[in-house]
């Protein structure tokens, strides 16, 4: 689907890969990975595993980003910074409310619903399926230097001229229409 590409009007950046334990790359997100406002959620932040991002990588960031909420602006689940360059892996979960299994360095942004976390997928009931892109940053800065309390697109516009490279996994999540 090309409708609504995060990505349209970026800059072009190197690719490299980002795999996970949690979900397969345009397969739905498990229930764990959905709000724990619906059925079996549990609002925990997805496993990321990533490899061969471009030379002079110095720190990464994270993001989760629905573009088919229908707000106008999309939705942004998870937004972390400062990942140091060494790091190569979030375990699930990592993004709780202390941000447990992130290195000490990383910290995480307000979502768009202000909370500092990962929050999972609830796409509005009957409203069809939602991509969520899941976006590992390779940035050629140690500190990205946004507040803690910066939203994701102050991050996302902040980043533009330090990203080295853009490690991109889909899934997907539907909530269908009671009956």
């Amino acid at each position: 689907m090309t409708a609504n590409n995060p990505f349209a009007r970026l800059p072009e950046a190197a690719s490299f890969t980002v795999t996970s334990t949690s979900v397969d790359h345009g397969a739905a997100w498990s229930d764990e990975q959905l709000s724990s406002g619906l059925p079996g959620g549990k609002d925990l932040s997805p496993h990321l595993s990533w490899s061969g991002a471009p030379e002079g990588t110095k720190s990464y960031a994270v993001t989760v980003y629905d573009p088919d909420a229908p707000t106008g602006s999309g939705f942004w689940h998870w937004a972390v910074a400062d990942i140091p360059a060494a790091v190569s892996e979030l375990p699930e979960g990592a993004g709780d409310e202390t941000g447990s299994g992130l290195p000490d360095s990383a910290f995480q942004l307000p979502n768009d619903a202000r909370m500092a976390r990962y929050i999972g997928a609830a796409p509005p009931a009957g409203h069809g399926p939602h991509r969520y892109f899941i976006v590992v940053h390779a940035l050629d800065v140690e500190s990205i230097g946004v507040p803690a309390d910066a939203t994701p697109a102050v991050l996302g516009f902040t980043m533009a001229g330090h990203i080295l490279g853009r490690a991109v996994l889909t899934a997907t999540a539907e909530t269908t229409a009671a009956a």
